[in-house]
This record gives C-alpha cells, sequence and structure tokens, in this order.
C-alpha cells in the first residue's frame, strides 16, 4: 500500500468506515502546495477494495494536475464511496462521511463527482464547510454544465488544430457517456450542426438523450469503432487501451472522463503512432473544478465563464508545445503543471522564516 502511495507521491490517505451506516470511503490528498487539495467524492460499486484505492490515487493526482494547469491556487485531492450509488444512498451515510471530511480540517475540500448530487453535497454540508457545489445563494450548485463548456471550447481548439478551423458543423462526434455532462456537451455540439453518435452502459439514459437531442444510439462496445472525426470519453476512466486504441477510426481524442489513457505513456505513444491528437483530459475537464473554486474565490458567473472558455487557449498551447517539442500532449501538460508546483514550492520554502526587514 506505501509502495503505490509513494509510486504516485501522496501526502496522506484516509480510510473511512462507519459499518452502522454502510460507510466504507477512502479520501486521498496528494500534493497540497498550490493550496488545500479539492476534489469530488465518487461514489461507485467497486470490484475490490484495491481497485477503489488505485482509482482514487489516480483521480487525485490528476487533481493536482489540473488545478496547477488551470492556474488555481489548490492541490489536488479526490474520494471514493464504496458503494452503489442507486440503491444504498442515505442521509446518514453522507453526513457520517461530512464528519470524517471535517476532520481533515481544511486540507481537503470535496465536491460532486462520478455517481454523487447535489442533494448529496447538501447532507455533507451538514456536518463541514469544506465542500463545495451546493445550492443556493451561496453555493456554486451542478458543475457539470462548466466541465461541458470546457470539453466544448476544447473540442473546438483541437479541431482548429487538427482541421483548420474550429467549426464543428458536419463533423461526427461519437460519445461515450450519456450522464450530465454529456448530455450538456451533445446540446452544444447539435446547436453547431455536429452529427452526434452516442452510447452509455445505461442504454435508457442514452436513447433519452439521441430522442431529445436527435442523436444516434449505438452499443457500448461499439462506439470504438465508430468512424468520425472526434471520439469524446465522458463515463468512467482507462478506456484508452491495448484493446481500445486500434479500433479508434478518428483524428482527435477529446472528452471529459478522467484517467482516460490506462498506461499513461504507452497509451500516449500508441495515440501518436496512430496519427490521433489527444486532448489531456484533466485540462479539457477542469470546467467543473473551476466553477466550485468560485465558491472559495468569489467569483462572478461571467469570471467563471471566461475561466473555463481559456481552455481553449490553454489546449492550444499544449498543441504547440507538443508539436515543437516532439513530446506526447500529455507529457507537455505535465511540464507545465509540475512547473508551476515546482516554482510556487520554491518561493514558499524560499520565505519561510524569513525576517522582516526593519526600517533603521
Amino acid at each position: 500500500m506505501f509502495a503505490e502511495l509513494e509510486l504516485y507521491g501522496h501526502e496522506q490517505v484516509a480510510f473511512c468506515s462507519d459499518p452502522q451506516v454502510g460507510l466504507r470511503a477512502i479520501i486521498a490528498i496528494h500534493d497540497t502546495t498550490l493550496g488545500p487539495a479539492l476534489g469530488g467524492t465518487r461514489m461507485w460499486h467497486y470490484a475490490t477494495d484495491a481497485e477503489a484505492l488505485t482509482d482514487v490515487l489516480r483521480l487525485s493526482r490528476g487533481m493536482t494536475y489540473k488545478a496547477a494547469v488551470a492556474g488555481l491556487n489548490l492541490g489536488g485531492g479526490k474520494a471514493v464511496i464504496i458503494g452503489d450509488p442507486h440503491t444504498q444512498k442515505t442521509e446518514m451515510l453522507f453526513r457520517s462521511y461530512g464528519r470524517f471530511v471535517e476532520t481533515l480540517r481544511g486540507r481537503y475540500i470535496t465536491a460532486e463527482d462520478v455517481g454523487t448530487t447535489v442533494r448529496d453535497m447538501e447532507w455533507i454540508r451538514m456536518e463541514t464547510r469544506y465542500v463545495t457545489g451546493v445550492a443556493g445563494d451561496h453555493g456554486s450548485g451542478d458543475p457539470s454544465p462548466y466541465t461541458a463548456l470546457g470539453v466544448y471550447v476544447g473540442i473546438t481548439a483541437a479541431a482548429k488544430t487538427v482541421f483548420g478551423s474550429e467549426s464543428l458543423a458536419g463533423k461526427r462526434v461519437a460519445v461515450q457517456g450519456a450522464g450530465n455532462v454529456a448530455r450538456n456537451l451533445v446540446t452544444q455540439l447539435r446547436k453547431d450542426g455536429a452529427q452526434v453518435v452516442i452510447t452509455d452502459i445505461f442504454e435508457d439514459k442514452a436513447r433519452a438523450v439521441c430522442t431529445e437531442l436527435g442523436a444516434e444510439y449505438v452499443e457500448p462496445d461499439a462506439i470504438y469503432d465508430i468512424e468520425c472525426d472526434i471520439f469524446s470519453p465522458n463515463a468512467l476512466g482507462a478506456i484508452l487501451n491495448d484493446t481500445t486504441i486500434p479500433r479508434l477510426r478518428c483524428a482527435i481524442v477529446a472528452g471529459g472522463a478522467n484517467n482516460q489513457l490506462a498506461d499513461e505513456e504507452r497509451h500516449a505513444r500508441m495515440l501518436i503512432e496512430r496519427g490521433i491528437l489527444y486532448a489531456p483530459d484533466y485540462v479539457i475537464n477542469a470546467g467543473g473544478l473551476i466553477n466550485v473554486t468560485s465558491e472559495i474565490e468569489g467569483w462572478s458567473r461571467q469570471q467563471v465563464t471566461r475561466k473555463v472558455e481559456s481552455i481553449y487557449d490553454t489546449l492550444l498551447r499544449i498543441f504547440r508545445m507538443a508539436s515543437d517539442s516532439r513530446i506526447a500532449t500529455i507529457d507537455a501538460s505535465n511540464r507545465i503543471a509540475e512547473e508551476r508546483i515546482a516554482h510556487v514550492r520554491h518561493i514558499h520554502r524560499t520565505y519561510i522564516g524569513t525576517p522582516a526587514i526593519r526600517n533603521s
């Protein structure tokens, strides 16, 4: 277990158990150099506890890099609650979890994620103030529209790089997932005149989006074989792997799912070899994090929107850096994140304990 923590460079991992309410959760704090670790709480029915641990470690590391590239003064953290989000949610489970978040005294701030909702955040808020994404006058609410906005502008940046135009009219986009992020994304894609093919492990959700927005439905496994311009993963991670990458028939991969590359180095290289441009997931999906940060920084809706739209310019910079340096786009974005963290760490270390200058 400690070897795995050292592999990803984590500061702290907390295991939370309350059998009376059925709570089994893991909170991972990756790096707090830039500020408190902020990241959502995911509820999922993991096959094993080891699978849950690996997921939370990878997700929290991604949050560190996401905040760094987005220019936010936040560190990276994430949490998972092991359980079925459709059958095992209760007020007491989330309130008990909120007590555990409170014990970390602000080192970790939570938010909504896969399998959790604004309602769940409100239950957590009953026990701790270290939660964002709640409803009401002082809350940022559901972050998914802003995540989708970031993915959308990221797709246009990738289209500009590959096709020479950011227009998506007539482009064929294969969307994996039919949750809130995907639905908001498909709405914008259809508005722009894109042809959309969509799937989800929950067929009824995908078909509902198809009916409402005029998309085409395919079975989950068939999405990798769709001939398209853009493949947009917006569900769970590790979907770009040895099996799926050879099946892709697209020029761009750009979507909101976290940890899309099963093996960061090998699978980024496979995409390059196939001539597919990859938009690093933690860069393109930063809109939700930017949105919940507004509760901490006091930003207006207009400021949030402008900052999310800046993902377009960030990705263009990453694509240029990757091309000029002949490296993978994920390596370019990692370099930007690591340099910012290193510079801030230097400033903090330089001025700790420095005596004040006194006027004579």
